[in-house]
């Protein structure tokens, strides 16, 4: 499973450094290059990722205060060519901070650390269930039975295949951050089993008896995620 990253740093030699470095771990894939947090954040509202490599010192938001304005988010290595900020980093949580220019050896070192802590949390939560707090009980879910999840303002519908329905105060982004690859985001509101598609009428997913919508700026990614290599045609 790949780790994906993204790179925010407003300088373009310091983006293109970082960016031939993850072209050379196979176990990263670089979802997005920005050159200011508040492109980042727009981004990373739709697409949640594994880790960014984060600049401190940014224009109009620096790298420290932007990781602050997050409730939740990826893993973060820092990068910055001033050593004063290393302190606060570890503070926010960082899992390393990377000092300019970096070398790949220090860069590599920095990925392991990301790679490790996964694949602890990976073993430490099995792939096939999770668990919810439902009217005051704490419920066991299979991944397999579960159809789609519809976000709502300040909790989530999670809608099962045996036709039952749960409710429970989470957002749709902590549930997208704690499923597994089998599901995936279509909408703003809506997450998919991708297994549990049936049909794909223009914007609309059929699962079960239920129409689930689908964004048309997902479109194509959704289209790859459930069709993979087994859409015939002629």
């Amino acid at each position: 499973m790949k780790v994906s990253c993204i790179i925010i740093d407003d300088e373009p030699l310091a983006r293109r450094g970082l960016k031939d470095y993850i072209d050379k771990v196979s176990l990263l894939e670089l979802v997005g290059e920005f050159k200011s947090a508040i492109e980042a954040r727009t981004f990373l509202e739709e697409h949640p990722v594994d880790l960014m490599f984060l600049d401190i010192n940014m224009p109009k938001l620096s790298g420290l205060d932007f990781v602050k304005s997050l409730s939740e988010g990826p893993k973060v290595i820092f990068t910055t060519a001033y050593r004063e900020f290393a302190t606060e980093s570890y503070d926010l949580n960082g899992i390393d901070y990377l000092l300019k220019p970096i070398s790949f050896e220090r860069f590599f070192k920095a990925v392991n650390k990301v790679f490790e802590l996964l694949q602890t949390a990976t073993l430490k939560n099995p792939e096939d269930h999770f668990f919810v707090k439902v009217d005051g009980k704490i419920k066991r879910v299979m991944n397999v039975d579960v159809l789609y999840i519809e976000g709502m303002k300040d909790y989530v519908k999670i809608y099962l295949e045996d036709g039952s329905m749960l409710i429970t105060l989470l957002s749709l982004k902590q549930m997208e951050l704690a499923l597994p690859e089998g599901f995936m985001r279509v909408h703003r509101s809506f997450i998919v089993s991708i297994d549990k598609v049936g049909e794909i009428a223009g914007n609309i997913l059929k699962i079960g008896a239920a129409e689930v919508p689908m964004a048309p700026n997902l479109r194509a990614e959704v289209m790859q995620k459930v069709l993979g290599d087994n859409y015939l045609k002629r």
